[in-house]
Parts: structure tokens; C-alpha cells; sequence
């Protein structure tokens, strides 16, 4: 095929020059020749391309192979296209460039959205008041607070949080039995296996990261299903020689659903009949938006459920604060394991929170961030609804992420598709394969797990637009 010019006067005021040479079909040729055109910035994000009838006349080929070379683009993420404004180039219609990396890690990209789930908004740390509880925390403190200290952590955040559990997840314990932890990654390590030494059965879908903590651990993990109503806990039964079991029965992680009551009693029976232990990951329990938030598993046995919780998604993964409420036959075994006074939590952030919970700060901003997640959650169920109506939005009862599940019949190749759209569009998101327990044995589910919080307010609603133009089109 020669090479050729295309008047794209109406929308460039000038000629475009298309390298319409190489192997391949036409429409594999046209493909390639606009990505080239697109790559070296000859077409800039938001150009309009003429109508395809124009360009196949100017062409010499079949509508059709136009037609065919733009929707396939478009899926790609190199094009937009709209009714009513036609097809433009993509405002992020370049691959994501890679920073410098040590040559035994994989390149860094450096996305113009954050749409990663787990990562609150960063912007909305409550500065001032934190601010504010910090000094009186540090002036009414008494001076062996800068002593060696107690290895559960301060007595004024133990007591400060067994109140607020109690109140808000219906938490049963008391200051005596919390350790205060720098998060659930380093309760896990605490526990595991100086603690609870078996293989622990764990959720089908979860994060990859805690998964490798326990093989570290040298733990073997068994993969128990996942539907509707949670974790499938009769599996249990079938998992022999497991210690304990990793939950996460508020919402579960990251598909969304809330453990149903009916196995929630399940659980704690395998716990009491097998001697076992339930593993209790809160990781969101506060942000509910649909109905009163699930309480928490440990309420139905303090002597059966290790509760762990932390402020990385309530406030910010910056304050390395968490909590275990353990059973009194556990807390010896955690203390020894705890050991040196270096894997303390700072006692500082640990007299902050203190004063940020009993002064009702804590449940202030709650209440503000949930109403702000609830808004941007809502923007998100509205955009797909209208841009991409044929797919399934779950787990948005809770939370800071949602689930955009694709059509059923879809597979792998389908989502790697639209992670590659959403990397084209500057987005930064996962997908729900890479989630999944690599023995589980349920049917694989496929999309993409899109988090509404890290986003300012105001960087929010481009990120949302980017992500409507990497949503993968029906059919």
C-alpha cells in the first residue's frame, strides 16, 4: 500500500501525512499508521479525526476497514469517541513512561490518576485537628510516657480504643487484652507462626501482599470459595489440618460482600468445636453507606476471633498505628514475640490518637469522609451507568473501592484489555485477577477494582472522565 496524504483541514487546518506501507491487512496498516501519528505527538490529545466515510474516500479503502480501524482504537485507549463530537484523539493517548528502576524490580510507572484501592485521600488528613490533639496529648502527658513503656502500647490509646470498638463495631474486650501494633502487615508478622504456626485457610480472593507474608512465614494457606453471601464457610470442614482462618466478614476483600449471619455462626462454631482461631481483618468496618455498619465477628467470641484493625484507611497509612484485640490464652505469646522495644509504635502517635478518639475527633472525621466517599462512590456508580451500562458494579455497600465486573464469557485477555485502556487514559488500577489465591478452585471473576478515595476533591472528577474513556464499550 503507498503512502498517502489525508486532508484533515477541517479539524488540523493542515495535511496529515500517513505511513501506509508495511505488512498486514489494510485495517492493520491504518491501525499502525495512526498509533505512529498519535505517538509522535503529530496528533495531539483531543485532535478530531474526520468522519470515517472521508477518510476511507480519501483513502481508496472500504468504509468498513475504517470503521473497524477506529473502534479498535478506540478499545485500546489511542481514541475517544462520542456521540455528537465524533472521534478525537485520546487525552492520554501515550503508553505511561517508565522511571529508572534497579534492574531486579519491575519499572515504575507514573500514572496521572490514582485509582488504586486501600489509599485514602491524602488531602483530606485532618491536619489541624490532629494538630491540636497532639499538643494537648503531649502536655498532659506524664513523664514516663518517654519511658521504656508497656509493650501493649500506651494505656490512654488502649483504653481510648476499647471504648470506641465497643461503641462502634460492638467489640467485646477490655484495655488489658489490645496490643497496639504498627498494622495489620505487622500483626500478621507478630502472629504468625510464633503464634498460630499452622497453615490457615484464607479467602479466595485477597491482597497478594498478605498472602506472601504468610508463605515468608512458611505458612501453606487453603483457598476457601467466595459467593454471595461471603466466604463459603463449610469448606472449613474440608480443610484439614488448618490452624486458624483469615477473614474479612465486614466486606469482604475485594469482591465486597458481607460474611451472611448464618456463617458467621458457622465460623465461630468451627473455632469452638476444632479449638481454632478466626483471624478478623476490620479493614474498612467504618465506612459503611448503605445500611448500619456489620459489627464485628469478635463480638460473637473474644475467646475465638483475634480483631485487627488500623487507622491506615480511616485516617492515613502514614500514622503506622494498629490493634489486635487478642484472647487472654494469646496475649503472653504475642508480648514474647513482640520483643525489643524497636518494633514499638512511636508513643507520640500513640498519645495523638489517644486524644483524637476520646475527644470525638476521630468520630468527626469519620462522619465527614464518609459522606464525601458516599459522594464520589455515587459519581462512579453514575458514570458507568451511563457510559458503560453493561457492566457490574459491586461491593459498593462499603468501602473505598468498587468492582466493575466484566459480561459474563469474559476471561483474562478481556481484563488485561482494559487494564491496558486505563494505563493509555493515566489511570493506575487493578484488576480483579490479580487478587485471586493461585489454588483457588471458584469460578474466576474479571474486572476491574477501581478505588474512588485517593483522588483530592478537585483532582477527582478527571480521574473519573479518564476512566469513562477506558471503560471497555459493549460487544
Amino acid at each position: 500500500m503507498p503512502e498517502s496524504w489525508v486532508n484533515l483541514a477541517e479539524s488540523l487546518g493542515a495535511d496529515l501525512h500517513l505511513e501506509l506501507t508495511g505488512p498486514g491487512s489494510r485495517r492493520a496498516v491504518l491501525i499502525r499508521a495512526l498509533r505512529d501519528a498519535v505517538r509522535s505527538g503529530r496528533l495531539t490529545p483531543g485532535t478530531r479525526l474526520p468522519p470515517y466515510r472521508s477518510l476511507a474516500a480519501d483513502l481508496g479503502i472500504a468504509r468498513n476497514t475504517v470503521a473497524d480501524a477506529y473502534a479498535e482504537l478506540v478499545a485500546e485507549g489511542w481514541l475517544s469517541a462520542r456521540q455528537g463530537s465524533g472521534t478525537r484523539v485520546a487525552h492520554r493517548a501515550q503508553p505511561l513512561t517508565p522511571t529508572r528502576a534497579p534492574a531486579h524490580r519491575a519499572p515504575v510507572s507514573r500514572p496521572t490518576h490514582n485509582l488504586l484501592q486501600g489509599q485514602p485521600d491524602a488531602a483530606s488528613f485532618p491536619r489541624t485537628a490532629w494538630l491540636a490533639a497532639a499538643r494537648r496529648a503531649l502536655t498532659a502527658a506524664p513523664h514516663d510516657a518517654f519511658g521504656p513503656g508497656d509493650p501493649r502500647g500506651r494505656p490512654e490509646l488502649r483504653r481510648a480504643l476499647a471504648d470506641y470498638l465497643a461503641r462502634t463495631r460492638g467489640v467485646r474486650t477490655d484495655p488489658e487484652r489490645i496490643v497496639i501494633c504498627s498494622g495489620f502487615a505487622h500483626a500478621l508478622r507478630l502472629l504468625l507462626p510464633a503464634v498460630l504456626p499452622g497453615p490457615l485457610a484464607v479467602e479466595s480472593y485477597g491482597l497478594p501482599f498478605h498472602r506472601h507474608l504468610l508463605a515468608t512465614a512458611g505458612l501453606r494457606t487453603h483457598p476457601l470459595g467466595i459467593d454471595e453471601h461471603g466466604a463459603v464457610s463449610a469448606e472449613l470442614a474440608e480443610a484439614k489440618g488448618v490452624e486458624a482462618v483469615l477473614l474479612t466478614p465486614a466486606h469482604q476483600f475485594p469482591l465486597g460482600v458481607p460474611l451472611h449471619p448464618d456463617r458467621r455462626a458457622a465460623v465461630i462454631n468451627w473455632a469452638r468445636e476444632s479449638g481454632r482461631y478466626v483471624l478478623e481483618d476490620d479493614y474498612d468496618g467504618e465506612f459503611r453507606y448503605d445500611r448500619k455498619p456489620v459489627g464485628a465477628l469478635q463480638g460473637l467470641d473474644p475467646e475465638r476471633v483475634l480483631h485487627i484493625g488500623s487507622v491506615s484507611k480511616s485516617l492515613s497509612p502514614a500514622v503506622r498505628l494498629g490493634w489486635m484485640v487478642l484472647p487472654d490464652r494469646l496475649i503472653d505469646a504475642v508480648l514474647e514475640a513482640k520483643g525489643e522495644r524497636e518494633a514499638w509504635a512511636g508513643v507520640t502517635d500513640q498519645l495523638t490518637l489517644a486524644e483524637f478518639l476520646a475527644h470525638g475527633a476521630y468520630d468527626r472525621h469519620i462522619r465527614r469522609m464518609r459522606q464525601r466517599y458516599r459522594r464520589r462512590r455515587d459519581q462512579l456508580l453514575d458514570a458507568v451507568a451511563d457510559h458503560a451500562p453493561h457492566l457490574t458494579v459491586t461491593g459498593i455497600a462499603a468501602g473505598l473501592h468498587a468492582v466493575l465486573q466484566l459480561p459474563d464469557g469474559a476471561g483474562e485477555p478481556d481484563e488485561q484489555a482494559a487494564l491496558r485502556a486505563a494505563r493509555w487514559q493515566g489511570l493506575a488500577l487493578d484488576g480483579l485477577s490479580g487478587y485471586r489465591h493461585p489454588e483457588a478452585t471458584m469460578t474466576a471473576h474479571h474486572g476491574l477494582v477501581v478505588g474512588y478515595a485517593a483522588p483530592s476533591d478537585s483532582a477527582f472528577p478527571a480521574a473519573l472522565e479518564a476512566l469513562c474513556r477506558a471503560l471497555p464499550p459493549l460487544g
